[in-house]
């Protein structure tokens, strides 16, 4: 088949490269323009638009698949499947309609559950044991469509979200070319969704990864998978001694029982020097200061004379924000 792909993010290119192997025609690359991005604030591609580039595959980058000169660039190709996965624009009904076969998405949850655009993130905020990956039908509302296929995995128990965004990515392909061996037979089986089951995985703001330690510490270790690499959960480390705030970022810890004093307020360095919580404490294992690199917690520990009785200063996102 002639295969069109739509995509932007990292999680895609897994799929392109078995697309590129397999026996279909991947003839065009579409993705989101570049965005400003590093230290620099430097325009830079997506990295499905560089993978296409280095492989020299014929692409084109578009801030609106649905305008006619982008819906004329992919009918001149005569598609017999669109398949987008990752792309971060709604595709409308004229393109859906143009290949023979339909368009098809690659998401990253076993829909109905966790519809929307931080699937990942949400199936660990929500302590989920089993994820995977769909691949479905496009439709008018958003991850709604017919089900083709799904592949399930465990949620590991340490896992972050990054780690299980690349887990995800790879488990992908496999169950996309056997989809798409089904819809040139003709024997794929479309299942509806039951509506009613879905939930919703909303898109993350910075402000979300701002931590409350009034929270029980089961809670919270949890944020900090789901939030790490992005958007963090983020911190001010404040020390007694010199009174000196760090914004820090959490990137690994883990739950323990709290320590004396047992009076302590949450977010307070306790005798063992974990963080009391609302219910437990947490263990810092890994966490990222503020223009410095990741470090073991020992490591900011020596550097700052950590003591107990300093304290992280939860940040809590504002009303409406």
């Amino acid at each position: 088949m002639t295969v069109i792909f739509l995509g932007s993010g990292a999680f895609g290119i897994p799929c392109l490269n078995a697309l590129q192997q397999s026996r279909h025609d991947l003839a065009l690359v579409v993705s989101q323009p570049p965005r400003p991005g590093g230290r620099g604030r430097k325009p830079l591609a997506t990295p499905v638009a560089q993978w296409a580039r280095e492989q020299g595959i014929p692409y084109r980058e578009s801030d609106d698949a649905n305008a006619k000169e982008a819906i004329a660039a992919v009918k001149a190709y005569q598609p017999d499947l669109i398949v987008v996965v990752a792309f971060g624009q709604k595709i409308g009904p004229e393109l859906i309609n143009l290949p023979v076969k339909g368009a098809i998405n690659v998401h990253a949850s076993i829909l109905p559950r966790w519809r929307g655009a931080a699937p990942i993130n949400w199936t660990i905020l929500n302590g989920d044991a089993v994820t995977g990956v769909s691949i479905i039908t496009l439709a008018d509302k958003m991850d709604a469509g017919d089900v083709l296929a799904t592949a399930s995995t465990l949620v590991e128990p340490m896992e972050t979200a990054g780690h299980l965004h690349d887990r995800l990515a790879q488990l992908a392909p496999t169950t996309l070319l056997e989809t798409l061996g089904q819809l040139d037979a003709g024997t794929a089986v479309f299942t509806p969704q039951d509506h009613s089951e879905a939930t919703l995985a909303p898109k993350l703001k910075k402000q979300d990864g701002f931590l409350d330690f009034s929270q029980s510490a089961e809670i919270l270790e949890r944020r900090v998978r789901a939030f790490w690499p992005w958007p963090g959960a983020g911190a001010t480390y404040v020390s007694v001694a010199t009174g000196k705030p760090t914004r820090v970022t959490l990137a690994r810890v883990e739950v323990v029982p709290p320590g004396p004093p047992t009076h302590a307020a949450p977010g307070t360095f306790d005798a063992a020097l974990n963080v009391v919580c609302g219910k437990d404490a947490l263990k810092l294992i890994e966490l990222k200061p503020a223009g410095s690199q990741l470090m073991p917690f020992g490591d900011f520990v020596n550097g700052r004379k950590t003591a107990p009785g300093d304290r992280l200063a939860g940040l809590v996102p504002e009303a409406g924000s």
